[in-house]
């Protein structure tokens, strides 16, 4: 001890966390003293739907393909797809015959990794490369190189995946991973292409009456627990502890040109924003 408390190497930080337990609640409000560095904070994440984009084929993957190559000399991407309606149908199976949550998750990564897959093969002579989990450190480099990346939008926990509160479906998969990756890099931008022109009150296929909401705090959002979203619900929770990602927005990715408004900075779509973020936070 009295050599940790005599070390000019270690701060008072570090002389606590050598000394005290992980768990202790002032240490952990200790680490708080210095604010993350944003590691990537030009870097916009642009998650394309699975079910809504990609299983749509070339009337809609076309299109937004055209309009990505277009951007690539102004916008720096890391691009991550859905599962979308195979992994649908995989976790049916699964479900029926009796496998657990984690095991669901292993299948459901498999099918976002074939839509990363097509959608770099699309964009290869581009030379945009397919990034997997395990080689994310070379990120930087292809962003700079080439200014976009692919990648499956899972995270990578697989059979590690914490068991939903209600029945069996992985709580947080695509929309999630690829959130988390704009958290972790500090992205200037969260942007989700799916099939709708943002959030609604209610799902606007099954109810045309429902109107579409363009600007909501997550906060007011979480209180009106709304049947159906547009993004998963876990994304919504990590939004209440974020650091980097302040607003996340969704874009009809089936109307050329609302991705790149989105990247420009314009309102279109659907804005969500975290309100109640401790003073000196990035926005």
């Amino acid at each position: 001890m009295t050599e940790i408390e005599d070390n000019p190497m270690l701060n008072v930080l570090g002389k606590r966390l050598l000394t005290e337990s992980l768990s202790d609640a002032s240490v952990q409000r200790a680490t708080e003293a210095t604010p993350d560095y944003p590691i990537l904070p030009w870097l916009n994440v642009v998650k394309i739907g699975g079910q809504s984009i990609m299983d749509r084929g070339r009337a809609a993957v076309g299109p937004l393909v055209d309009e990505i190559v277009s951007n690539l000399k102004t916008h720096k991407m890391i691009l991550g797809t859905g599962a979308g309606t195979r992994a649908r149908h995989i976790y049916s199976l699964a479900i029926d015959l009796g496998l657990p949550t984690g095991v669901l998750t292993v299948l459901g990564t498999a099918v976002a990794w074939q839509n990363a897959q097509m959608l770099h093969y699309l964009l290869a002579q581009h030379g945009i490369p397919f990034i997997e989990p395990e080689g994310f450190s070379t990120v930087p480099h292809y962003l700079m190189e080439r200014n976009a990346v692919i990648c499956q939008g899972m995270p990578p926990y697989k059979l590690w995946e914490a068991n939903p509160t209600t029945g069996r479906i992985p709580p947080q998969r695509t929309d999630t991973g690829c959130f988390l990756i704009a958290e972790v890099f500090g992205a200037r931008k969260m942007i989700y292409v799916k099939d709708e022109d943002g959030l609604y009150t209610a799902d606007p296929k099954k109810d045309p009456s429902c109107e579409h909401i363009a600007r909501i705090s997550v906060e007011e959002l979480l209180s009106r627990d709304l049947n159906d979203l547009i993004v998963e619900r876990s994304v919504l929770d990590l939004m209440l502890h974020t650091r980097h990602v302040r607003e996340i927005q969704f874009v009809n990715g089936l109307k050329p040109g609302q991705l790149t408004a989105a990247l420009n900075g314009e309102p279109i779509g659907t804005v969500i924003y975290r309100a109640n973020a401790p003073k000196g936070e990035r926005a």
